[in-house]
């Protein structure tokens, strides 16, 4: 199918949604699969080719997935902050390992730092739009023990409270207000001590309102900034690998879309279910671009965004198209920083890490090759390689002894 049906295609899905997202249960079949795409990163509908296994075995296929891979398995110490307007933020902490650095050591980590005890720094780590902080199951896999690690909830996401200025206000998410809880978290799990910050496409965007409001903690306490497969503004332009015609028609509805889906939330998660074989292959298509990812991940993924209920999913998206944190990125200049992104990344295409890196001249851009917007699930030694060497540069780690940190 071409990317002229494909636009079609997708614009027919939007439409009908929005002229009835609830009034039947094959209505709401579509709503899901058009909240599908939008958890997934992407505005609207997308060809999928049809898939010939019958129904019954794809479900067997899922719970098999399901039980054999260990993803999001890993857990640390919980913690919960506070945000402004009193919503639970959850976080779990990994400590340094007493004696990590002189103790039985797995070679991967031995390759990635040495034997040399670990500096006291606090490495944190934000997750993006409908994930959550097992998004980032590889890297905590590697740096376990070795690093002193937070992973957060964002709010409304994975074991975080809901959102108390949507829920009781009617107030609109911003990325500022995430810029603030990432604040509370920094403030109850690390409240001193050297930070390195760590960002994944909204959680980057959160990254950047942090310093934006609260630039004396970067000057004072940050050490290093890792961005991966995120964007500094400019978001309402992307096209989501749908061609310009079909994108603009979207646009006009999704609006409307976005309001009746978030109105009918028990119906469209009814819908959401029913429509699971089209949303998998939604997910893969915005997640990953390597032919060969291992169907376990790309269950993981699944999984992970389709966690994230309809009515946040519908509240949080409007406020990506109002991010501009494009000036917020100078309080980054002098640090180390990492600017990281797959080369095949629809969601947040890698020109927008090109934007980045064109205002932080000093920072090391990494283009991750045959890699789509979940580039730290798809391609995960190449991103855990290089935060080592960023770990290593801004001197939370020291250099291991003849290790070779990069995958190259």
């Amino acid at each position: 199918m071409g990317e002229g049906s494909t636009g079609a295609a997708a614009a027919e899905v939007v439409a009908e949604v929005a002229g009835s997202a609830g009034s039947t249960w094959r209505r709401a079949g579509l709503a899901g699969a058009a909240i599908g795409v939008i958890a997934a990163g992407a505005a609207a509908g997308v060809a999928i080719e049809r898939m010939t296994v019958g129904r019954g075995m794809r479900k067997k296929a899922r719970l098999a997935l399901d039980a054999s891979g260990p993803y999001g398995s890993l857990r640390g110490m919980p913690g919960k902050a506070y945000a402004d307007d009193g919503t639970v933020i959850a976080y779990e902490v990994d400590e340094v390992e007493p004696g990590a650095a002189d103790g039985p050591q797995s070679p991967r980590k031995r390759r990635l730092f040495g034997r040399k005890a670990p500096a006291s720094v606090t490495v944190v780590f934000s997750h993006g739009y409908c994930l959550s902080q097992d998004s980032w199951h590889f890297q905590r896999a590697a740096l376990r023990g070795v690093v002193r690690g937070v992973y957060w909830d964002q709010r409304s996401h994975g074991r975080s409270g809901r959102g108390m200025g949507q829920l009781h206000d009617g107030k609109p998410v911003s990325i500022d207000q995430l810029g603030r809880d990432l604040k509370a978290v920094i403030d109850a799990a690390a409240p001193e001590g050297p930070l390195v910050l760590v960002g994944h496409s909204m959680g980057g965007m959160t990254t950047m309102a942090l310093a934006d409001q609260f630039p004396e903690l970067i000057r004072e306490r940050v050490v290093g900034v890792v961005l991966v497969g995120t964007s500094s503004g400019k978001l309402g332009e992307v096209s989501f690998g749908l061609p310009v015609a079909g994108m603009n028609a979207i646009r006009r509805v999704l609006p409307g879309v976005l309001k009746a889906l978030g109105s009918q939330a028990d119906l469209v998660e009814k819908g959401r279910r029913a429509t699971a074989d089209l949303f998998a292959g939604i997910i893969k298509r915005y997640s990953f671009a390597s032919r060969d990812v291992d169907p376990a991940i790309a269950r993981f993924a699944e999984r992970l965004i389709e966690s994230t209920p309809i009515d946040v999913v519908a509240e949080f998206y409007p406020a990506f198209a109002e991010h501009d944190k494009a000036e917020a990125l100078v309080h980054f200049a002098g640090l180390p920083v990492l600017v990281l992104a797959g080369d095949k990344d629809l969601v947040t295409p890698s020109e927008h890490s090109e934007a980045i890196a064109d205002l932080l001249p000093d920072a090391e851009l990494v283009l991750v090759p045959d890699a789509g917007h979940l580039v730290m699930l798809e391609h995960p030694e190449a991103v855990t390689d290089r935060i080592a060497d960023l770990l290593v540069r801004a001197g939370a780690m020291p250099e291991a002894d003849g290790a070779r940190t990069s995958s190259g």
